[in-house]
């Protein structure tokens, strides 16, 4: 019986159709680059203090040690969240007493910024910070709102995923790119904090989704050689490049809300998409939509100017499609397994290290010495090298090689940014950039080597399930961030801890590299130091006849 890519083999490797399709699912992962995370500009906080009315009939001087200072960091700096009573300080200037000669500034009472704060204009016009006064106090609700945004994309990646196995790839990737466009627009018009966290849980609902349907998408499509290009080069890519462009749009657009307007605006590339992005034949022919599924390959055989078979999908492959949509297999296929068991804990803590290690790193960029700007968009650039040598790794080393290597370079070079002394925040700066490199590639190679590791049963499930932990992490990586306001190393400590103690997880790993791929949950491979609960069934002589699936580079 012929699997899928032998019958489609007829199309060739790269002709015009796959070339069509890899630009238009790359170029509809380049806005979600652009305003996947525009929060690290919206949502910065900028240098504040609290405000002196200028009605306050006090002298210059007097104004201007009015602010108390605090050691932070080994720094000493000015208040943001306390003033000295200006009451007191009223009567000490007409009296005409000089602070810190006459007055000793420690014996006099502060207060909390009861007059609202001060922000510098040094980089932003505005941000929500500056116009909600989400400071002190209310300075959870910065790293909340992003929380709020990957819980979004929490649910929407599990929907989208019920949706597009349900209604269809493409038609789902189209309406969660609608989707984000709509709302990010509506978004522009906030009229608080609250509305504006609202519209981002949809935001992220819709705009990881369209991410992770075109992922599918042309996964589906695209023949064995060239969709492993197009998980490494295409999606990653189209997502890098946006993260490049958005810096530059920020630099020159300074007001939140225009900035978001400029993100929604991006949502007009999608449309001539819709003529180039076919529905996926393979999902038509699960779904017993032969002759659609035929059509669609047949126009894609004109495209590539190839002679289609008379005949693309015999009534024996028909039929084996119909058996295979009739077996259902569910989580309790794992959880009845001690190796599938591990390996899916070991993959889950990979994927939620990773991720909100990822994130963290991007949402810091504006924390780092120097412009902001130009922070996020090296963190960017860094992420071209990260996929490439991602690929090249994945092409001549081993796997546990792969992941252990990005994930304890990557978490060394976090965690001594530590003992870099403070003067050479340059360095510190280095290090990040090149942590984020490792990460990023981390990333990368994550979803090959969990997607090797298990069966074809379960691959999707086993996928989901590792996706699901994936975002737990993205939900908590700004609160990791939001721990630097205690103690500035805490986030590097965490990061570059759980970082290193992943990358010796992984390798318990078993090697996937040039290894078929499994069919059956019997014939995973077993986790390194672990013995098997119960000895599984030898495979039929049937079973080993249809593992028959391409081996991954």
């Amino acid at each position: 019986m012929r699997d899928y890519d032998d019958i489609t083999s007829f199309l060739g490797t790269w002709g015009q159709f796959q070339l069509t399709v890899f630009l238009a699912l790359a170029i509809s992962i380049l806005p979600n680059g652009f305003v996947g995370l525009y929060i690290v500009f919206v949502g910065d906080t900028p240098a504040h203090e609290c405000l002196i009315p200028e009605q306050i009939n006090i002298s210059s001087v007097w104004r201007d040690a009015a602010i108390p200072t605090q050691m932070q960091d080994g720094v000493l700096k000015r208040s943001s969240c306390s003033r000295y009573r200006l009451d007191t300080l009223r009567q000490l200037s007409m009296l005409n007493y000089t602070p810190n000669v006459e007055v000793n500034l420690s014996q006099i009472e502060t207060e909390p910024c009861v007059d609202g704060w001060s922000y510098s204009q040094e980089f932003y016009q505005s941000t929500i910070v500056t116009e909600w006064d989400l400071v002190c106090e209310r300075e959870y609700k910065g790293p909340l709102t992003s929380s709020i945004y990957f819980c979004g994309v929490l649910v929407g990646t599990f929907l989208s995923g019920q949706m597009s196995d349900r209604y269809g790839r493409r038609p789902v990737l189209f309406a969660m790119m609608a989707l984000q466009t709509i709302t990010i627009l509506i978004q522009m018009f906030s009229p608080s904090w609250e509305v504006f966290s609202a519209i981002y849980f949809f935001v992220g609902f819709s705009g990881f989704s369209n991410y992770v349907v075109a992922y599918v998408l042309g996964s589906e499509i695209l023949s064995p050689a060239s969709r492993v290009l197009f998980g490494s080069l295409g999606v990653f890519m189209g997502s890098g490049i946006g993260q490049m462009f958005f810096p530059l749009a920020a630099y020159f657009i300074r007001s939140w809300r225009w900035l978001v307007l400029t993100n929604a605006l991006t949502g007009l590339l999608y449309f001539p998409l819709w003529w180039f992005i076919p529905e996926s034949p393979r999902w038509l022919l699960s779904q017993g939509r032969t002759a659609e599924a035929e059509a669609v390959l047949r126009r894609a055989a004109e495209k590539n100017r190839v002679t289609a078979p008379e005949v693309i999908f015999s009534s024996s492959e028909i039929e084996e499609a119909a058996k295979k949509r009739i077996q259902k297999h569910s989580i309790l296929d794992i959880l009845s397994n001690c190796n599938a068991v591990s390996t899916i804990l070991i993959c889950s803590l990979l994927w939620m290290v990773i991720t909100m290690s990822y994130y963290a790193l991007i949402l810091n960029t504006t924390n780092l010495h120097g412009n902001p700007y130009l922070n996020f968009f090296l963190s960017a650039v860094v992420e071209v090298p990260a996929y490439i040598i991602a690929a090249l790794l994945l092409r001549f080393c081993s796997r546990r090689i792969c992941q252990a290597s990005t994930l304890l370079l990557g978490g060394a070079l976090i965690f001594i940014i530590q003992l870099i002394p403070t003067e050479l925040q340059g360095l510190s700066t280095a290090l990040e950039m090149l942590g984020k490199l490792c990460v990023t590639a981390a990333f990368c190679v994550v979803y090959a080597v969990t997607s090797e590791l298990f069966p074809t049963v379960v691959r999707n499930m086993a996928m989901g399930s590792c996706s699901m932990t994936a975002r737990i992490g993205s939900i908590i990586s700004p609160f990791i961030i939001y721990l630097g306001n205690y103690y500035r190393y805490i986030p590097y400590i965490v990061i570059g801890g759980l970082a290193l103690f992943s990358g010796v997880m992984s390798l318990l790993l078993p090697e996937s590299k040039g290894k078929v791929l499994p069919e059956t949950i019997a014939q995973m491979q077993s986790v390194r130091g672990l013995r098997r609960c119960r000895k599984p069934p030898a495979a039929s002589t049937e079973d080993k006849s249809k593992v028959l699936q391409e081996v991954k580079l």
